[in-house]
C-alpha cells in the first residue's frame, strides 16, 4: 500500500520567535548561540492557509526545542503543539506539517532532532496587535516588550532583514518578558531574544 501523497499547501500569517540567546540572537547571522546551546521555539498563527482543499485559516502551530549546541549541529529534542480548535481533518494536516512530514521549514528542522514529541492539542490564545503575546494552554507562554535604550530609556525599533531567511524575511526585534515551555522539554527565559514578523510558506 502506497503512502498518501502530501497535497500542495500554502500558509501565511504571523510568527513569534523566542530563545535563550541575547537580544538579536547571533544564530540569525550564522553565529554561535550566546550560551553555546539553544533553547527556543516558534509559534505560527495562520492568518490564511490551505492544505489541499482544506482551509486551515485562523489556527496555530508551535514547535519548541532544545539543542545541546547550535541548531545545525543537531541532536535536538522538540515538542510540537497544534491548536485544539482544529477539526479532525485540520489536526491531521497541521500535525503532518509541524512534525516535518509535509515539507516546508518544519521538514528542515526535523533533520536536527533526535526526537519530536507530540503533537499535543492545546488551546492557543494570541495577540499580534502590538508586540506579540501567546499562550498555549499550560504548556507555553510568550510575552514580549519593545527594547529600550539603556541610557535614555527611549523605545527603539530594530529590525532584522534576512533575504535568505528560512522562517521569516523581515523581523522586528523585541525582548521576552517571559518565555516558558513546560511539556516534554521545559525551560524558562526572560529578558532574552524575541522577534516577530510575517511569513508565507508553500509546500510540499
Amino acid at each position: 500500500m502506497t503512502a498518501e501523497k502530501t497535497p500542495a499547501w500554502n500558509v501565511k500569517g504571523r510568527i513569534v520567535i523566542a530563545c535563550n540567546c541575547e537580544v538579536g540572537c547571533p544564530c540569525n547571522v550564522n553565529g554561535r548561540p550566546t550560551l553555546g546551546h539553544c533553547e527556543g521555539g516558534w509559534t505560527w498563527w495562520i492568518e490564511a492557509g490551505k492544505y489541499g482543499e482544506l482551509d486551515v485559516s485562523g489556527l496555530h502551530l508551535g514547535l519548541y526545542a532544545d539543542w545541546p549546541a547550535a541548531i545545525h549541529e543537531g541532536n535536538g529534542v522538540a515538542t510540537a503543539l497544534v491548536d485544539e480548535r482544529a477539526s479532525d481533518a485540520q489536526r491531521t494536516a497541521l500535525a503532518g506539517m509541524v512534525v516535518g512530514e509535509a515539507g516546508g521549514p518544519w521538514a528542515i528542522f526535523r533533520k536536527t532532532f533526535t526526537a519530536v514529541h507530540g503533537p499535543a492539542y492545546v488551546r492557543y490564545e494570541s495577540d499580534f496587535a502590538d508586540v506579540p503575546r501567546v499562550r498555549a494552554g499550560d504548556k507555553v507562554e510568550v510575552t514580549t516588550e519593545y527594547i529600550k535604550n539603556p541610557v535614555t530609556g527611549a523605545t527603539i525599533h530594530p529590525r532584522l532583514v534576512l533575504p535568505e531567511g528560512l522562517l521569516v524575511k523581515d523581523a522586528a526585534l523585541v525582548r521576552s518578558i517571559k518565555f516558558s515551555v513546560k511539556d516534554k522539554i521545559a525551560y524558562e527565559h526572560s529578558g532574552r531574544y524575541a522577534a516577530f514578523g510575517f511569513y508565507e510558506y508553500y509546500g510540499p
